[in-house]
């Protein structure tokens, strides 16, 4: 097997030697790999572009969601299948798709796993594998501090959510569905993935391998409704009757003035955008059992 393997040695600790293990595991399996590191942002996008055009029979993304965001970027559409071995800060979608985080399984399944169709979103075109944020969660993403971010993780996102909360919250947002639905609400988190910054649950209702996008709403404005629901969700409990509305669609649009996006755990920008489900754009390899 001919295997580009698109790797981010910044993601985490120690992670070029982890990459070193990996490439002589997927050898030891017998493939022929062909390794590009990651330097900076964009760089994964553009080798996953690459290998669309090369000899490749399976790409493997290894680093952290927002790489693997990238080398869908670059990958789709494509029947080439994308298998994935986590390394990064939350590795949402391993916990999503029930990936192995050791090493040596995670080369295995990368190497032997069954690729399956899988429904990316797209915001103004821009796709994302796991979910968009509007609003609250995008202004953290937005404002967290980098070298925080690599040296110390997730707590960079709980010192960046308390300087949000300190601060001007994002304002009202309005939602038309395909449907012609019109809501209003205070946030709103487009999702393929049940699991939301690690093993939070805010839209039990989302499937990555079906053709529609699960929305959930955020329906009351205010710090106190934000921590309300933040607590339930970090419990393990649904969110208060009439804090959310959840609901599934096939693409909506949002707009509001000023207020910020998140695809993937990167900002993207600030509304108005269309979301779109994209199901059948990319192959993407789960465990077996999944």
């Amino acid at each position: 097997m001919n295997l580009k393997l698109i790797a981010n040695p910044a993601a985490g600790s120690a992670a070029l030697e982890r990459i070193r293990s990996m490439v002589a595991l997927l050898e030891q399996g017998g493939a022929r790999v062909d390794l590009t590191l990651t330097k900076g942002r964009g760089d994964a996008q553009r080798a996953a572009a690459a290998a669309k055009q090369g000899s490749f029979q399976r790409i493997v993304a290894a680093g952290g969601d927002g790489t693997l965001n990238e080398v869908i970027n670059g990958l789709a559409p494509s029947h080439l299948p994308l298998a994935f071995v986590p390394m990064g800060t939350a590795n949402v979608f391993a916990l999503e798709a029930g990936l192995p985080f050791d090493l040596e399984q995670a080369c295995a399944l990368a190497l032997h796993g069954p690729p399956r169709p899988v429904c990316l979103g797209s915001a103004n075109g821009r796709r994302f594998l796991l979910m968009a944020g509007v609003g609250f969660d995008a202004a953290v993403v937005e404002r967290v501090n980098l070298r925080l971010k690599r040296r110390f993780g997730k707590p960079a996102y709980l010192i960046s959510a308390m300087q949000v909360l300190c601060g001007p919250l994002p304002g009202e947002l309005q939602v038309v569905t395909d449907r012609g639905e019109l809501y209003r609400a205070y946030g709103a988190i487009v999702s393929n993935a049940r699991h939301y910054g690690g093993r939070f649950v805010i839209s039990p209702q989302a499937d990555m391998q079906d053709d529609a996008l699960a929305v959930c709403l955020f329906l009351r404005p205010g710090r106190f409704a934000l921590l309300r629901t933040a607590i339930r969700i970090a419990m393990g409990r649904p969110p208060g009757p009439g804090d959310v509305r959840q609901l599934r669609v096939q693409s909506l649009t949002a707009t509001g003035s000023g207020i910020p996006v998140q695809i993937d755990g990167d900002y993207l920008g600030a509304l108005p955008l269309t979301f779109q489900a994209r199901f059948g754009e990319l192959q993407v390899v789960f465990p077996s059992d999944r």
